[in-house]
């Protein structure tokens, strides 16, 4: 429910889905809490340590989701400890239990192995739509492959590639970033229970000194958490490096994601390309006839803060002493989790506007014929130097054509006459027909469409085939 008399994030309100709110949810964070206390406790029971028995382990996996948070505040704020907080919540719904929760633990057993939970599954959410989003730009790239258009270098015209040839280059930079992705997925490893400075010293007391059964207990409740895996060795918390890691990852989504939607405000200027626009959508509070390129505003301003949150983790890997400081923890909670809030919502749009990006051929074609005499014009130079014309003499005519033809354009707001003056030089041996013969736009686009295919079938295809289970995804914009 809104409250309109205190700050509420717009990340909540406007941006991020309700998937990966709850992610990072209260709810969601206290009941992994919990997961772990009963992983634990199942492991430990298991490994023979009698104070713990099946039915405590019983009454703690009932409770898991039934937390008090009423409670647990008022606890929170007497002990100025929020997981003895939580220790004592989970304790009043289980009194049976009540002696053996946390047995052993430090406090960064439940915060810390429930960081690296979140993050996973925050993970999960963010590579399915990633996924979804190369989906619709590989339909996209497939049905424009053929489609000249203008190509661009320092944003001025240089040659001509095709619509589809340049939606591989946005996708190119998003399939990078997918690789990081699942490289960190697939390398994600939980803290375990390595004890208050990593040594494991207060297990070691559990289990009078066997080391194996140590060993055994943290793989237990790694494989009960969903991970192969333990961290080898930490101090008290995992390493800070892991926030950073995959932040940067997340970071490197926001670059490719601001690359697009640059262009595309680019191509809404030049009357190309634009976003979806609703049917009653408003561009302009004092310009009726406007329609401005507010989804990709957005993405453009939601990926600068994400670029700039990679520097929290960053600083906090880089300043924690020894086995652990607690000047992580307030940072930490705040980028991290909006991090992947922000790339949450960036991605939503991109799911928006690559599933409804509207394409204008006749505009894109007028403005390709525009400046293609230019473009054609080393071509009219290699057949004027086939018929025996000289190449550094032609050269230098050409140029000063262009820059003649140009001045018409851009001094006078005349057309191009580049075919009329090179047509009546004499060196070059040709005629207006013969030169507008050449001007067939599809004839300058090299291997735009062959590149296209082959990306597509070598590249995308596979990615698509291996996560079919998820393709298909829409998002719905709030505002």
């Amino acid at each position: 429910m809104t409250n309109y008399e205190t700050y509420e994030s717009p990340f909540c309100t406007r941006y991020a889905s309700e998937e990966m709110q709850f992610t990072f949810s209260a709810q969601k964070k206290f009941s992994t809490f919990r997961r772990l206390w009963v992983a634990l406790a199942r492991a430990e029971m298991k490994l023979g340590l009698e104070q713990v028995t099946q039915e405590k382990v019983d009454e703690l996996e009932a409770h898991i989701d039934d937390i008090d948070f009423a409670y647990a505040a008022e606890e929170e704020k007497k002990l100025r400890h929020d997981v003895m907080a939580h220790v004592h919540t989970y304790g009043k719904c289980c009194p049976k239990a009540e002696g053996i929760i946390h047995l052993g633990a430090t406090s960064c057993y439940v915060g810390d192995n429930t960081d690296v939970i979140v993050m996973r599954d925050a993970m999960k959410i963010v590579h399915r739509k990633l996924v979804n989003v190369l989906s619709n730009f590989a339909s996209f790239a497939d049905k424009y492959k053929d489609m000249p258009c203008l190509a661009y270098t320092h944003l001025q015209p240089a040659q001509l590639t095709t619509v589809g040839k340049r939606a591989t280059l946005w996708m190119n930079e998003l399939l990078m970033d997918l690789e990081d992705l699942e490289y960190q997925m697939g390398n994600l490893k939980l803290l375990g229970q390595k004890g208050t400075t990593g040594t494991q010293a207060s297990f070691m007391e559990l289990f009078h000194g066997d080391e194996e059964k140590i060993e055994k207990l943290e793989q237990m409740i790694a494989e009960e958490m969903g991970f192969k895996q333990c961290v080898p060795v930490s101090g008290q918390t995992y390493s800070r490096k892991v926030d950073s890691r995959i932040v940067n990852v997340l970071g490197g989504i926001a670059q490719s994601c601001s690359k697009f939607s640059n262009d595309l405000r680019i191509l809404a200027n030049f009357k190309e390309i634009e976003e979806p626009f609703e049917k009653n959508q408003i561009g302009s509070s004092a310009m009726p006839y406007k329609r401005n390129p507010m989804r990709a505003e957005r993405i453009t301003s939601l990926s600068r803060y994400v670029m700039i949150d990679t520097l929290n983790p960053a600083f906090t890997a880089g300043t924690q002493w020894f086995e652990r400081t607690l000047d992580d923890s307030a940072n930490k909670r705040i980028a991290v989790a909006e991090a992947f809030l922000a790339t949450d919502a960036i991605l939503n749009i991109m799911l928006n506007i690559t599933n409804g990006l509207v394409v204008y051929p006749k505009v894109i074609r007028a403005r390709v014929m525009k400046e293609l005499p230019f473009m054609a014009t080393e071509n009219i130079m290699m057949d004027a130097v086939m018929k025996g014309g000289n190449r550094q003499e032609l050269h230098e005519k050409i140029r000063q054509h262009s820059i003649a033809a140009g001045k018409v354009i851009k001094e006078e707001g005349g057309e191009n006459d580049l075919v009329d003056r090179i047509a009546a030089d004499p060196d070059f041996m040709t005629t207006k027909e013969e030169i507008e013969a050449k001007l067939i736009p599809e004839n300058y686009t090299g291997r735009s469409a062959s590149q296209v295919s082959a990306f597509l079938d070598r590249c995308i295809k596979p990615v698509l085939e291996k996560n079919k289970d998820v393709l298909g995804e829409k998002a719905e914009l709030s505002v």
